[in-house]
């Protein structure tokens, strides 16, 4: 594997498994074969970006619309009682490569890390060539989280997340051509929670989890690709060592996955990413797998959330580069 350009030597663990199979496209059904019409650490937005205003994915009622209570807040990067979803599409302004990417921020299923893990990204995202698309689904409480009440974890009432998830997946989809996307190269990347997510939509796409409505829920809403940073949730459901949530049912149809996380992770342990990639391999899923010495949890593109002391010089901080790179090899942007 050719060295990576690091500004920092390489004292991580770095752990890169490629296991490839062809992966199919399917509809909300049984799995069938459809078709679908510088790596340097410069300025990540090097190249200009248009953004667009809010849209909301629902175009009449939001289904389960009341479970969700309060006003929406912005909070120093964080978003709280999101009840209408929106994306907001980061569209890039000169090279174009027609691949598009729906961000989902973490924020354990109960607020939303807005700006760190979502416009900066997508911010990214446009800098190289790739439509950068930023999901503000609904919160609290609307897939797995913790219960300060019990203090445990629970199962959503109603799977809002995902509902959203599936939403963005097919309004993007259906609006590919407006957008300047390819509908073959529509990917999903997701921090935390949202990494969770991921694997949610990445898996559970076949039947929508919500009553379909329109055109747009008779799109595909299977992503092409999956990015999953630090996931959450992996673990929730089993009772043995290794074992995966149950309610992410990985097969060989689940779209090829890029996984990161660090090993000193104080709040999702490195057995989540660890079981979710085991599934992978085992169903013969393309997957890329990375694990760092060091890191810790919330993290983007320049700092971390959790202030840790020059983060910007450890090897994570130069991810992006991995995930341009693991891009190109899936053939998704050019080489």
């Amino acid at each position: 594997m050719e060295p990576l350009k690091s500004k920092a030597t390489l004292r991580c663990i770095a752990l890169v498994s490629l296991i490839g199979i062809p992966v199919l496209s399917c509809k909300q059904k049984e799995p069938h074969t459809q078709t679908r019409e510088n790596e340097s650490r410069q300025p990540k937005t090097a190249i200009p970006f248009v953004a667009g205003k809010e849209i909301p994915i629902w175009s009449k009622s939001v289904p389960d619309s009341g479970l969700i209570k309060g006003t929406e807040t912005y909070n120093d990067g964080m978003v709280s009682n999101v009840s209408h979803p929106t994306i907001t599409v980061f569209s890039p302004k000169g090279k174009n490569t027609a691949v598009a990417v729906i961000v989902f921020p973490g924020g354990g299923y109960n607020k939303l890390a807005i700006d760190l893990e979502g416009s900066e990204i997508c911010k990214w995202l446009a800098s190289i060539g790739v439509t950068g698309i930023l999901l503000k689904y609904r919160v609290p409480a609307s897939g797995p989280h913790y219960d300060k009440d019990c203090h445990c974890e629970k199962d959503p009432v109603k799977p809002l997340a995902l509902q959203d998830a599936q939403r963005a997946m097919g309004l993007v989809r259906a609006r590919a051509k407006e957008w300047h996307i390819d509908p073959n190269k529509i990917g999903v990347m997701g921090f935390s929670a949202g990494g969770h997510l991921v694997a949610d939509v990445g898996t559970n796409y076949r039947k929508r989890a919500y009553a379909v409505t329109d055109e747009i829920d008779a799109m595909d809403c299977r992503p092409d690709f999956g990015i999953v940073m630090y996931p959450g949730h992996m673990t929730f459901h089993t009772s043995k060592p290794y074992e995966l949530n149950r309610t992410l049912p990985v097969d060989s149809h689940t779209p090829p996955m890029f996984i990161l996380q660090a090993g000193n992770d104080p709040v999702d342990s490195i057995q989540n990413s660890l079981v979710y990639y085991i599934a992978l391999k085992k169903a013969g899923v393309l997957a890329e797998y990375h694990i760092y010495a060091e890191g810790g949890h919330a993290f983007g593109l320049n700092e971390s959330a959790q202030k840790i002391p020059d983060w910007t010089e450890l090897p994570i901080a130069d991810w992006e580069q991995l995930v341009e790179r693991w891009l190109r090899t899936i053939r998704m942007i050019p080489k």
